[in-house]
């Protein structure tokens, strides 16, 4: 898939941009704080209808401004689609082909995209919040029903958490409603916890893959999941570990209830990064860290591949000049040919670009878009 007529209005400092992509490559260059980015958010936003920097999408709307437009036009190779997104200080509104969309789950995964921006590197080192994230973001762009149940473990676990600081101030006495409330998260953790295991299984084999491709080492790279309740195992069926979850939840009632939260579910769960064994948040070196975290985008794509028989856009932002030479070749022979890709950089020096032929290039001033003349 490609999209190759993109259409911005209001979005940061985006006023108005009107333009055609190439279907392989293109590159954005500009100094700091000129838009760039704020270009690669809005085709992000424009596939999964929410934003990689913000929870607020307000903040999305330029200033002075009641609303941000996007709209894209889209090629598949089953169909061609016309894609719109409506941001207002009230919420969004999303259309596919003119036809405004009841619910966001029927419109997410028409346009997928896999973004790769320095705070990815963090990845591997960084707050087990960052690797909850990036499943719940990255799995619910390509499957409905994952993005459904994650979507309703939030409101059933906010109800929970609600209801559990009620009964640790003593503002309410029924527990019997704790248990229901429970009971109900312990069915939806059930669902999303069965499906990561099957997407990070998948995902484990393909970065597997993409690490010995990239780093050219002899590590084998593994990736595992960590529920927070320690008995269930990737053997589990969905029933299964929806009584693993409830026996936990009735066994730390009484805890949660004078903590005021729920202490264990999807939102407490982790992923660990292993080679030959040994956990890479420890041991492994910085550039093994930046290798596996190359490598797991390059399994995304992969992933979604695999599961939509269309290869994502890749969104590479600022990334290249964290690679060396070796890496940046590694992942730009990787992709070339494969899926199309928005690359940003301040400049062209210091990047294997030769391995790229004849990518589009613009330049990106005080939010304003113009083509590089090609020879």
């Amino acid at each position: 898939m490609y999209l190759d007529h993109f259409i911005v209005q209001n979005y940061r400092n985006l006023e108005k941009i009107d333009t055609n992509f190439d279907p392989n490559v293109n590159i954005f260059i500009g100094k700091n704080a000129q838009g760039k980015t704020n270009l690669l958010e809005a085709i992000y936003f424009l596939a999964l209808t929410r934003s990689h920097r913000t929870s607020s999408d307000r903040e999305l709307i330029h200033f002075g401004n009641d609303y941000a437009n996007l709209m894209g036009h889209v090629h598949k190779s089953q169909v061609d689609l016309n894609l719109r997104v409506l941001i207002t200080k009230k919420g969004k509104k999303v259309w596919i082909n003119r036809v405004e969309q009841a619910k966001l789950s029927k419109y997410v995964g028409q346009l997928n995209a896999i973004l790769f921006s320095p705070e990815d590197l963090e990845l591997i080192k960084g707050a087990p919040a960052l690797r909850r994230r990036f499943m719940d973001q990255e799995f619910g762009q390509i499957n409905a029903e994952y993005l459904y149940f994650a979507s309703k473990y939030r409101q059933v676990l906010f109800q929970k958490n609600n209801y559990l600081k009620q009964l640790a101030k003593g503002q309410a006495k029924d527990q019997i409603f704790l248990d229901v409330l429970s009971d109900q998260l312990a069915g939806i953790a059930a669902e999303v916890i069965s499906r990561r295991f099957k997407f990070l299984k998948y995902l484990s084999h393909s970065a597997s893959d993409a690490y010995e491709h990239i780093s050219l080492a002899s590590e084998k790279l593994a990736i595992a999941y960590h529920p927070s309740v320690s008995n269930i195992t990737g053997d589990d069926n969905t029933e299964t570990i929806y009584h693993k979850v409830l026996n936990n939840f009735q066994k730390t009632k009484e805890m949660e209830i004078r903590k005021g939260t729920t202490l264990s579910g999807p939102h407490r769960d982790d992923i660990e990064f292993k080679l030959d064994g040994k956990d890479a948040h420890l041991y492994a070196s910085q550039g093994q860290q930046r290798s596996i975290a190359l490598s797991i985008k390059l399994a995304e794509i992969q992933l979604v591949h695999h599961l939509t028989d269309e290869y994502p856009l890749l969104l590479l932002d600022d990334v290249m000049s964290e690679l060396d030479h070796g890496r940046q070749r590694a992942l730009l022979n990787y992709i070339h040919g494969k899926t199309q890709t928005f690359i940003t950089t301040t400049d062209l020096e210091g990047i294997s670009w030769e391995i790229i032929k004849q990518p589009r290039i613009y330049h990106i001033q005080s939010g304003k878009i113009s083509l590089e003349k090609e020879n």
